[in-house]
This record gives C-alpha cells, sequence and structure tokens, in this order.
C-alpha cells in the first residue's frame, strides 16, 4: 500500500485492518479495527478528514475524498463512514457521511453534504445527490436515488453477516500476508 502524509497528517490504522499493496492512502484518514481496503482504492483526506469505522469494507476500485472548506462553503465536508458498512467496487464517496450497517452497491456516487442513516441498501450504480438524506431502513435506488421499499428483516441482518464476511476474509489475507505468501 502506499500511505503519504500531507500538511502533518499520517493516515492511521487501527489494529487488524488489512489494505492491499495497490491501495493509496493520504493525509487525515483514519481506519477502525478490523476494517479492509481492497485493491487500487483511494482514499484521499488531502484538505479534509476521512473517518472510516470498525468492520467495514472498502471495495475494489473505490475513490474516497472530501470538500475542502472554502468561502463558499466555509467548514467543508469530511467524509465519514460508521461500522458495518460495506461499500461495493467502484464506488465514488465524496464528503458525505454514511452511517451504520450500510451496504453501498457497486458503482454508486454519493455526493458532498449526503446523509445515509443507519441500516440503508443503495443499489448499484446509484447517485445520491448532494445534501440528500437517505432514512434509516429503507432500499434506495436509481439516478437519483428514490426510496423503493423497506427492508426485509432478512436484509437488515445480512448488514452484520457481511460485514463479519469480510472481516474472516481480510484476515485470511493478513495470516497469508504475515507467512510471507
Amino acid at each position: 500500500m502506499v500511505m503519504k502524509s500531507f500538511r502533518g497528517n499520517t493516515p492511521k490504522l487501527a489494529e487488524r485492518v488489512w489494505v492491499d499493496e495497490s491501495a493509496v492512502l493520504i493525509g487525515d484518514v483514519e481506519i477502525g479495527k478490523d476494517s479492509s481496503v481492497w485493491p487500487l482504492v483511494a482514499i484521499r483526506g488531502d484538505m479534509h478528514r476521512i473517518r472510516i469505522g470498525e468492520r467495514t469494507s472498502i471495495q475494489d476500485n473505490s475513490c474516497l475524498h472530501i470538500t475542502h472548506a472554502s468561502s463558499y462553503k466555509p467548514e467543508g465536508h469530511p467524509l465519514e463512514i460508521g461500522d458495518d458498512v460495506t461499500v461495493g467496487h467502484m464506488a465514488m464517496l465524496h464528503g458525505c457521511k454514511i452511517g451504520n450497517k450500510v451496504l453501498v452497491g457497486m458503482g454508486t456516487t454519493i455526493l458532498d453534504g449526503a446523509v445515509v442513516e443507519d441500516e440503508v441498501i443503495i443499489g448499484a450504480g446509484s447517485l445520491v445527490p448532494p445534501g440528500k438524506r437517505l432514512e434509516s431502513g429503507f432500499m434506495y435506488l436509481g439516478s437519483p436515488v428514490k426510496k423503493v421499499r423497506a427492508l426485509k428483516e432478512s436484509e437488515i441482518t445480512y448488514f452484520q453477516y457481511a460485514g463479519l464476511n469480510y472481516v474472516k476474509l481480510k484476515d485470511e489475507y493478513l495470516a497469508e500476508q504475515a507467512a510471507g505468501k
């Protein structure tokens, strides 16, 4: 992995975090324990902070960035991702807030100031516009996203399963890495 300091901030990884060697982490980035960052992910906290919770998986080719503070938006928009979140392949997360137990579908874009509450599924290829709030307990689809329906109990229990499945997988990667394979 490439970890670069910027403006005096160096990425910080908690215990048992796995980051693929092709990923790039820059600046004010903190990743919680048992989380994973997969191949070709870019996490760029160069002008604001990025916080990623525990047991969260950022999958291949995703791009995570922020909105800097300016006269247009004095406080900017950091990027905050909660615990037990699965971010699908090729997602673009920019200056938004994502709660706990969320599934961000492959190829989804979530823009500045958007808030995704806990226990939400966002379907693949969706666009969450700037400032949009996605209410807890629902599935959203489309470009721009629309609330489709309430989540089923099986979907709600899936969040924990998905989080623990990626913890198990990243542990296998860590074990092979430690064994020099």
